[in-house]
């Protein structure tokens, strides 16, 4: 009688699967490139020798970073010739996610569009170091760098992180609260209600890839966005609803348009008021929001 065994490469992958795709997605913002990235990883494994690998997690790390730094430079000039805004690819998370503080920051939509002002290199130091907790000789291996050349380079990605970041953590009840207020402000169609939830310097961006209709520039301002979201709403011929979710490890809101799905609306929250709203509708963005995708740090 025999029993099946998996080898060891398998195993590892396998083992490793979760943190190889939260490093790639942190990265790319984009789910599909973050699967073909592991897959790429998965390719470059089988192929290695396995007696002379000394650590396993770092080892496969350095595969995704590399094949991830690959992707990121021709991601950017794909989003050259995107229609409109990009926005991360937002994820349906498990409670999981939202309950471990220090995730739920490196995986929110806000903290994805702040990577979005790194380089390449900065921002694959930076998510290796400030999120996975790797050291500087690990970095400089899968970067292709100096130890001390990535020192710098993390000391200036953390600064310029560091001035656009969201001020300070927002509990997670405080969070629902206000998405709760906005959900029930647009709901009953009260103006007031709404401008009463969002910060005066409120920035809506929509992401429709050119698929579906979104605002093309950034709308900026409390009194603009009550009437951009209250006179899209108007314009809308079809019954839209919202309900609560959990994206990217923070409360959000998902739309279905007559009982289809529309779109994602996140939300970045400081002191208790609504600093931004990242509507995504592009349908091509929306594959990973109906079932939870397994996110880890380690």
């Amino acid at each position: 009688m025999s029993t099946e065994t998996t080898d060891p490469a398998t195993e590892a992958f396998v083992a490793h699967r979760n943190l190889l795709f939260t490093v790639a997605y942190e990265m790319l913002g984009s789910a599909a490139d973050a699967e073909d990235v592991l897959q790429e990883t998965w390719l470059r494994w089988v192929a290695v020798d396995l007696t002379q690998v000394r650590e396993q997690r770092a080892y496969l790390v350095r595969i995704t970073t590399r094949q991830a730094l690959n992707r990121l430079r021709s991601l950017q000039r794909r989003k050259e010739s995107y229609v409109g805004q990009w926005l991360p690819e937002p994820l349906l998370t498990s409670p999981d996610v939202a309950e471990d503080a220090e995730l739920a920051e490196s995986v929110s939509m806000a903290m994805m569009l702040v990577l979005e002002t790194l380089s390449p290199t900065e921002r694959a130091v930076f998510v290796l170091r400030e999120a996975f907790d790797f050291g500087y000789e690990e970095i400089a291996a899968a970067v292709d760098k100096t130890p001390a050349a990535v020192r710098q380079i993390a000391h200036r990605a953390r600064k310029h992180v560091d001035a656009r970041r969201p001020r300070q953590a927002v509990p997670r009840s405080a969070a629902s609260a206000a998405v709760e207020s906005f959900l029930r402000a647009v709901e009953t169609g009260d103006p007031q209600a709404l401008l009463d939830v969002l910060a005066p310097d409120v920035v809506l961006i929509g992401d429709g890839g050119g698929l579906k209709q979104a605002a093309l520039r950034p709308v900026g301002g409390a009194e603009k966005v009550t009437r951009f979201l209250f006179g899209g709403i108007g314009k809308n011929k079809l019954p839209l609803s919202l309900a609560p979710t959990v994206v990217n490890g923070s409360p959000a809101l998902i739309a279905y348009l007559d009982g289809e799905l529309d779109g994602i609306m996140a939300m970045r929250i400081e002191d208790g008021l609504v600093t931004g709203l990242y509507y995504v509708r592009n349908p091509e963005k929306l594959t990973h929001v109906l079932s939870e995708t397994p996110l880890t740090l380690r």
